[in-house]
Parts: C-alpha cells; sequence; structure tokens
C-alpha cells in the first residue's frame, strides 16, 4: 500500500469518526437546549461526510454496488466472528457491564446486516421496494414493519424509526 492510499484511509476514518461525533455533540447540544449549537455540529459533521466519501472515492473504496454489497458482507462478518467476540471477552474481564451490553448489542446486530446485505445481493437488480426499521437502542434492524418488541433489547416498537 502506498503511503498517499494509507494517507486516504486513515483521513476516511478520522473524518468519519468526527462526523459521527459531532452528531452526537448535536444531539447533547439540542437535549441542553442550545439549538444554534446542535445546528453547527450538524454543519461540521455534514462537511466530515463530504471529506470522507472524498477519501474513500479516491482511495478506490467505492465500487459498484454489487462489490460494493460484498465489502459490506465481508465486513460485517469479520466484526460479528472476530472484532465484538473479543471485545465481550475483554468488557467481561475487566467487569464492565455497559460495554457489554453495547458489544453484545452489536454483535447481534451485525450478523442481521450480513443476512440483510446477502439477501439483497441475491436479489440485486429485481427493484423489490422494501422498507427497514432501526431500533434507537440496540440498531437491530428489521424489513418491513417494526415488531412490536425488539428481539435483541426488548425495547417497545415505538423505539424503531423508519429508514428513508
Amino acid at each position: 500500500m502506498s503511503k498517499t492510499l494509507k494517507d486516504l484511509m486513515d483521513a476516511f476514518a478520522g473524518e468519519s469518526q468526527a462526523n459521527r461525533k459531532y452528531l452526537a455533540f448535536a444531539k447533547k447540544a439540542e437535549e441542553e437546549g442550545f439549538k444554534q449549537i446542535a445546528r453547527l455540529f450538524r454543519a461540521a459533521a455534514d462537511a466530515e461526510t463530504v471529506h470522507a466519501h472524498a477519501h474513500l472515492r479516491e482511495a478506490g473504496g467505492v465500487k459498484s454496488t454489487k462489490e460494493n454489497i460484498e465489502a459490506a458482507i465481508s465486513g460485517e462478518i469479520y466484526e460479528f466472528e472476530k472484532m465484538y467476540p473479543a471485545m465481550i471477552e475483554d468488557a467481561k474481564a475487566e467487569g464492565n457491564t455497559c460495554a457489554l451490553r453495547n458489544f453484545t448489542y452489536a454483535n447481534a446486530v451485525e450478523k442481521i446486516h450480513a443476512m440483510l446485505y446477502k439477501k439483497a445481493l441475491a436479489e440485486l437488480g429485481k427493484n423489490k421496494e422494501m422498507d427497514y426499521y432501526v431500533c434507537q437502542i440496540c440498531g437491530n434492524t428489521v424489513e418491513n414493519e417494526a415488531p412490536d418488541e425488539c428481539p435483541i433489547c426488548k425495547a417497545k416498537k415505538q423505539a424503531f424509526k423508519k429508514i428513508d
């Protein structure tokens, strides 16, 4: 890997993290009544997304939809087979119950994401319409309709957000 390609991928990771962090900061500012600061955080987050996408495209990380789905499947499988199990064990060993819950939820959801991507790959080109709902507690992602209760975290139907 060339130095510039490594730099592009490092910049992509940094900009991506900044985006997510600024959106979390915006949510907190909004909760505390600082609407203008929340707006600024959201604006900066959007700019970081512009940068991240540019870096990823330049690094050759955005390919055909078929290749992108295959990459997503691979990433999700890595997360639930390797990354999160190790993190779950670390959290258990350290007695960090909050991190353990977060890692366990994420691990369960990554399996679902891999399944959804595999299904999408199998149906690629069929243009089948599907609604998706995401549990705002654990991230569980479901098709068609939100369940009455999340099977992962037990949150009620109202915790699910429809994705447009």
